[in-house]
């Protein structure tokens, strides 16, 4: 993927070679300036035909971006999952404002309610919808593989520790992405009235990750394995490890 900025030069049938002057990939318009330094001209890249200098095209996607990610995260734990990286495990639940869905993959032990934490492996669906990469070094639209490289070049050493045969989870996770994609997600979240004690094993909450898509109406998704009774058990972050100086 070509980077699309002020001074790419491009070319337009009708105009020949120009150079791009401000870019709104918001609304997917540009201004190109075309042999004349004084005079721009707009350019809509859904329907100007616009090509980069050597001759491949500049498209915008007119649909508009999943307002959370987690959908292609869980494709790409999938893919992961079939190349024996089983021990990965994608826990997602909504931010205390209900507004948003935070997500968190976690490698190692299946412990969802102690899961370690490694920087960069965790986000908001409130940072996704206006910035729509994952912090892997990843692209904006980059496809299943293409994440799956980049959180490898990311954090080889975090991803070592996936590796592993877990096939109960595993086979859980085929079959909720079987269920659920491309337009749903799961989430961990189990909610309750104020005072209210928990619910023994309720469904899965589902929830669509695009705009405008109806509600999932779809086979009931069971717990992962090993969760029943977890969500009794308080999640305590792990205490920070501190270096204490000794006398040389």
């Amino acid at each position: 993927m070509k980077a699309l900025a002020p001074g790419t030069v491009i070319f337009h049938r009708y105009r020949g070679y120009g150079v791009i002057t401000a870019v709104n990939l918001l609304t997917g318009w540009i201004s190109a300036r075309f042999g004349n330094e004084a005079r721009t001209l707009d350019l809509n890249l859904s329907s100007d035909e616009v090509q980069f200098a050597d001759g491949e095209a500049i498209l915008f996607r007119r649909a508009p971006p999943d307002r959370m990610p987690h959908a292609r995260l869980m494709a790409v734990v999938r893919e992961l999952h079939r190349a024996g990286y089983q021990k990965l495990y994608l826990y997602s639940w909504p931010k205390p404002s209900g507004l948003h869905w935070r997500w968190h993959l976690f490698t190692g032990p299946r412990d969802w309610m102690q899961r370690s934490w490694r920087e960069g492996w965790y986000g908001s669906g409130a940072d996704y919808i206006f910035n729509p990469v994952m912090g892997w070094g990843d692209q904006p639209g980059a496809s299943t593989e293409e994440l799956v490289h980049a959180l490898a070049r990311f954090d080889p050493q975090g991803l070592a520790q996936a590796l592993g045969r877990d096939e109960d989870h595993s086979a859980w996770f085929a079959q909720v992405c079987d269920a659920l994609l491309p337009g749903y997600m799961y989430s961990l979240d189990m909610a309750r009235a104020p005072g209210a004690p928990l619910t023994e094993m309720p469904p899965v909450p589902v929830v669509p990750v695009r705009a405008n898509l109806k509600p999932y109406s779809g086979p009931t998704i069971a717990w992962p394995p090993g969760w029943a009774g977890l969500w009794s058990q308080p999640h305590i972050l792990p205490p920070a490890t501190q270096s204490v100086p000794t006398a040389g």
